[in-house]
């Protein structure tokens, strides 16, 4: 149980500094899961949409939208 615990906790972990990557853009999708420690891009997607919810792509995609929003309310 004590492991378990340990895996989902460093799976958070990872998952969080993935959104800060994408978040950021210092990151491309394709390196993303490499770079946050992921054994498998699968492993990383699964994690990514069971902890956030949505997939990395729909992430960024959403990240992107709310940048261009913002950047619209300051002009």
């Amino acid at each position: 149980r004590r492991q378990r615990q340990m895996c989902i906790r460093d799976s958070t972990y990872r998952v969080e500094y993935a959104k800060e990557l994408l978040h950021a853009g210092k990151c491309s999708l394709e390196e993303l899961p490499q770079r946050c420690g992921f054994a498998s891009r699968s492993a990383f997607y699964a994690s990514f949409s069971k902890i956030v919810g949505m997939s990395p792509l729909r992430f960024l995609a959403r990240e992107q939208n709310n940048s261009l929003l913002e950047s619209m309310i300051y002009v």
